[in-house]
């Protein structure tokens, strides 16, 4: 717990801004964001310091004694709308403390550009993200138009609020810091990775289980092979499951012959 412009406001430990990525997510809700990134790899990145998180209430800006956060819109409708005031002065309290810098202000909403893996790219190559949670019926207009300087959605779909796809932006742009993902977890190789395309197969052991044999190539030994087999199968995939990644995927010549060989055999089997 920390002390900003006169208010508490939860925060991880933080290094020097020089070291590392910062989030700093905004939120009536905070347990639910230190909840999932008390774990796994954003714990680690944090205890490594290429991650300092700042988990901050909203609520704690809030100048009535209910705390209030939110109020009834103008014009009448249904819902409530988050109040633009104790937004503002929760943003402004986290970007006091470094104020020769300025965060890229992201509002998670349906309403922004797609969340995808070369969106995911341009926000790790940031220093900062502060990203604001919305809940309700949304949020104040002015601070879309005065406030934030990106929005985001992950998904055709309506949550109960921001706090999800905050932590969904929060996990794929710290799995791309440097040294945060170890040997045996590759940020390369995988679905929407360098190539545009979706992942191959994994197996591991027993080489059997139920009747189920693992292929034959990936038991060979034979490295070439297995790389044949690993491109084949992604290509397959993706036809399979997403052709769209198809059009802007990076593929040679010989993806190009093998998807061939893969829409014929697709083809003949219908």
């Amino acid at each position: 717990m920390t002390l900003l412009a006169g208010r508490w406001s939860f925060s991880f430990p933080m290094a020097k801004l020089s070291d590392g990525m910062r989030v700093d997510i905004l939120t009536i809700f905070p347990e639910i964001i230190k909840a999932v990134a008390g774990e796994s790899i954003l714990k680690r990145a944090q205890e490594k310091g290429a991650l300092r998180l700042g988990v901050h209430d909203i609520r704690d800006f809030a100048t009535d004694k209910h705390r209030s956060a939110d109020d009834y819109p103008y014009g009448g409708g249904a819902g409530m709308v988050m109040k633009p005031d104790p937004v503002f002065e929760c943003a402004e309290s986290v970007m006091a403390d470094e104020p020769a810098n300025r965060p890229h202000i992201i509002l998670a909403t349906p309403q922004g550009r797609l969340l995808d893996q070369d969106v995911v790219r341009e926000l790790a190559q940031r220093d900062w993200l502060l990203i604001i949670c919305g809940r309700y019926e949304g949020v104040d207009e002015r601070i879309r138009e005065h406030l934030v300087d990106d929005e985001i959605s992950i998904g055709d779909y309506i949550l109960t609020g921001g706090e999800l796809p905050a932590l969904a932006i929060l996990d794929a742009v710290t799995r791309l810091q440097p040294e945060v993902l170890g040997a045996e977890e590759s940020a390369v190789e995988e679905s929407f990775s360098e190539d545009g395309l979706l992942e191959y197969p994994h197996y591991t052991r027993p080489a059997e289980y139920r009747g189920w044999p693992v292929p034959e190539t990936l038991l060979s030994g034979h490295h070439a092979e297995i790389a044949r087999w690993r491109r084949r199968q992604s290509l397959k995939r993706t036809l399979e499951r997403r052709p769209d990644l198809l059009e802007r995927a990076r593929l040679s010549p010989e993806d190009q012959r093998t998807l061939a060989e893969l829409k014929e055999e697709h083809d003949a089997g219908n």
